[in-house]
């Protein structure tokens, strides 16, 4: 499976999971792509579910999809321009993020 990102300021969160070769669950939703042959593509829009962005297709044999990768203020530049991930393995999936940062606790001086 095969991942592309289109970053956008938001204050939510996203999560990923491969499930199985072709099914995914993307913030507790799961999507299965297992039927699509070879060629076929899925247009934006069709999917029920607002991460995924543009067509799902499949290409030599790989699911190829676009998700919303959401990012704060100031993304650092590898949130801000992703490059695409190859998913291989069952599991939990890593995503471009930056780490959380903490806010300064209110000091009296």
């Amino acid at each position: 499976m095969r991942i592309s990102f289109s970053p956008q300021r938001r204050d939510d969160a996203l999560s990923i999971e491969r499930t199985a070769p072709d099914r995914i669950r993307i913030n507790g939703d799961l999507f299965n792509f297992g039927p699509m042959a070879n060629g076929d593509v899925i247009p934006a829009g069709a999917i029920p579910c607002h991460w995924i962005i543009g067509p799902v297709e499949r290409i030599d044999g790989e699911i190829h999809l676009t998700l919303i990768l959401p990012h704060g203020p100031n993304p650092s530049e590898a949130v801000a321009f992703p490059y695409p991930i190859s998913v291989t393995e069952d599991g939990p999936v890593t995503i471009p993020h930056d780490p959380k940062q903490e806010e300064p606790e209110n000091v009296d001086a």
